[in-house]
């Protein structure tokens, strides 16, 4: 596993001076999230809802590459919005997740490792929306990684529907089994619709 090099987050965060408390302020969001829509429309508008909550905190978007599925729905709206676009993608994955015009900057990486270190060298945040095999391995890595301190950026979990309640219960499960340290249940932020989760995040 290449680690990702670790970023200076100087400017991640800011004092908010009417709370008192400090407040993130995030340049760049790493969205992981399928090259599908899957088979409910409350998908899609969770994830124009999340590009629009980036759009207005002038927040840009790094994302798997793909065009197609609720890839090439958040990178659309987060580009026409306004915001910047870096697309990072495998070079084995181009003809299956990109269809048609590319949005914004696309990289073009040697393999998955690559792919998520490069990810997670460019963005101060991750968000998970809903997703298969692919979304769910990236964000456990994710996960991995700052359990075991190479990272300390938030993670979060878009849970649509609760559509990933049950790999939140498996979490609570390895904590209750002893796999997970408790101290580690702190690490993945989540909520079931974008504005509360980037709320959370911020904090």
């Amino acid at each position: 596993m290449e680690k990702p090099q670790n970023q200076d987050d100087n400017s991640s965060e800011q004092k908010n001076e009417e709370s008192g408390l400090k407040k993130r302020n995030f340049r760049r969001i790493c969205v992981f999230c399928g090259s599908s829509s899957g088979n409910r429309p409350s998908f899609s508008a969770a994830t124009l809802e999340l590009g629009k909550q980036l759009i207005d905190r002038k927040i840009d978007l790094i994302y798997g590459g793909g065009s197609v599925g609720l890839m090439g729905l958040i990178s659309h709206t987060v580009f026409n919005g306004g915001c910047n676009v870096l697309g990072i993608i495998p070079r084995a994955l181009l003809q299956n997740e990109i269809s048609g015009e590319t949005i914004g900057e696309v990289k073009t990486v040697l393999d998955m490792h690559e792919r998520k270190s490069e990810m997670a060298k460019h963005a101060d945040a991750f968000i998970a929306l809903p997703g298969g095999y692919g979304t769910m391995e990236e964000l456990l890595e994710i996960i991995a990684w700052s359990q075991l301190g190479i990272h300390e950026k938030p993670v979060g979990l878009l849970n649509v529907d609760g559509y990933y309640n049950r790999l939140l219960a498996l979490f609570d499960k390895g904590v209750e089994e002893g796999f997970i340290e408790n101290s580690a249940k702190h690490i993945v932020v989540s909520a079931e619709n974008a504005e509360e989760l980037m709320r959370k995040m911020e904090v």
